[in-house]
């Protein structure tokens, strides 16, 4: 990750937190492993207010690098797109009454926005994250068609773990204030 700025160290915990916490709510699971889900659900919460506090105590001097309206401009279109293909692909699926499947497929879309936005972002760990959500997506599908467990279980709960992992790692990688001056 882009660790020149503790800010945006900050806003990739904020992000990812939430977003973790969203996929630890997509399955319908049983006691216990329901329970567990809520904690994690918590858990990446917790991630999340801690990179809205770095994002706060560095303010907008924590930014290290210039606004770039180019780069702007790309993460735009490329979020864009992604919201684009998981509504459409969610309600041609709904469509098809094969709604089960919907956590696959923004699983496999969320997995493939991050590839391109590694340069955008200049966080080229967000390839290999990119690449573990789109298998995950692929392994959900197969769990689904082969096992009576549902695709939801396996990609929320897989999705969850893996962008708290990476949301943690914001964090624990984010220079300190006095850390950053010297770069």
């Amino acid at each position: 990750m882009d660790t020149r700025s503790p800010r945006q160290a900050g806003l990739t915990a904020l992000c990812l937190g939430v977003f973790a916490t969203i996929w630890f709510s997509v399955p319908a699971a049983e006691p216990p492993l329901r329970a567990l889900l809520v904690v994690a659900s918590g858990g990446a919460l917790l991630t999340a207010f801690g990179g809205a506090a770095l994002v706060l105590r560095a303010g907008r001097a924590g930014s290290a690098l210039p606004r770039d309206r180019r780069a702007d401009r790309r993460y735009l279109v490329i979020v864009t797109v992604e919201f684009a293909v998981a509504v459409l692909g969610a309600a041609l699926l709904a469509a098809l009454r094969r709604g089960e499947y919907v956590p696959v497929l923004v699983c496999a879309v969320v997995g493939a926005h991050f590839p391109p936005l590694a340069p955008v972002l200049r966080d080229r760990l967000l390839v290999p994250l990119g690449v573990a959500m789109c298998l995950l997506a692929l392994a959900g599908l197969v769990v689904a068609l082969v096992s009576s467990a549902q695709a939801g279980l396996v990609v929320g709960t897989g999705a969850g773990l893996l962008l708290w992992a990476y949301a943690l790692l914001a964090l624990l990688r984010a220079p300190t204030r006095a850390g950053s001056r010297g770069r």
